[in-house]
């Protein structure tokens, strides 16, 4: 079901995942007829924001049907960081909801006219965790892009086949993703056999495409123009290579 409020490009989309209703945000392909690909955005820790709306214009604008989606639902949003702490956790400690948040999207976007054998799912720092639990849950996707995610999953998961192709966009002197933690999923990438990109940005710390974030590296989280930019451009090679030119 669809609301009219607009936002830019697109306008609210409400969908269900079980008992729970999820409001995300949709901007469907400009100057595209029938099913074309589509991208599922999954926000940040504090939950559905503008920086994941504005990535679903930007994608319709060159031809992607995009969906940003709502994982914590509709009437649940964190008031501070402690909140968003909490709640990120409680989705990345039980992995198999996660997965089922992610699919109600992606089951959504091919309702709303996205190709089912052409998705992508992308997200931002809690939504780049996302995009890899989409890969490890073996959702109908075609590739994954974490930006400035978290790399970890509970070293009790065993590492599985993982059929999409993957992009992880990271921050070279982030420091809430410890080296041990980019071992460990170098290693589960090459046990999973997977056709796997891992891109460093120099100077970049944790949320560099937030602007929102600042400039002061020394706080952890910081908005880099550059990588920023260079990340995007990333993001568009790989959906150029997945989804073909």
């Amino acid at each position: 079901m669809l609301t009219n409020l607009a936002f830019a490009q697109g306008k609210d989309v409400i969908y269900s995942d079980g008992s729970a209703s999820l409001k995300g945000y949709y901007a469907k392909a400009q100057g595209s007829k029938g099913k074309v690909p589509g991208v599922v955005i999954i926000h940040a820790w504090m939950g559905l924001d503008d920086h994941a709306k504005h990535s679903a214009d930007k994608l319709s604008k060159l031809g992607y049907n995009a969906l940003a989606a709502d994982i914590y639902g509709e009437n649940s949003r964190p008031k501070d960081r402690q909140e968003a702490a909490k709640m990120s956790s409680y989705y990345k400690n039980n992995p198999a909801i996660y997965q089922s948040r992610i699919k109600a999207a992606l089951q959504q976007l091919i309702q709303l006219g996205a190709d089912p054998d052409k998705i992508v799912v992308m997200g931002y720092c809690f939504g780049g965790t996302g995009a890899l639990e989409a890969a490890r849950g073996e959702l109908p996707v075609a590739g994954v892009v974490s930006f400035h995610g978290g790399l970890g999953k509970d070293t009790s998961r065993a590492n599985a086949l993982i059929k999409p192709k993957v992009l992880v966009l990271h921050g070279a002197d982030d420091p809430y993703v410890p080296e041990s933690e980019i071992k460990n999923f170098q290693k589960e990438m090459r046990d999973g056999k997977a056709d796997w990109q891992m891109v460093y940005y120099g100077n970049a710390v944790h949320a560099f495409t937030e602007e929102r974030a600042g400039n002061d590296n020394s706080k952890g989280a910081a908005y880099n123009e550059k990588a920023a930019k260079r990340s995007w451009e990333a993001l568009i090679v790989f959906l150029k290579e997945v989804f073909g030119a």
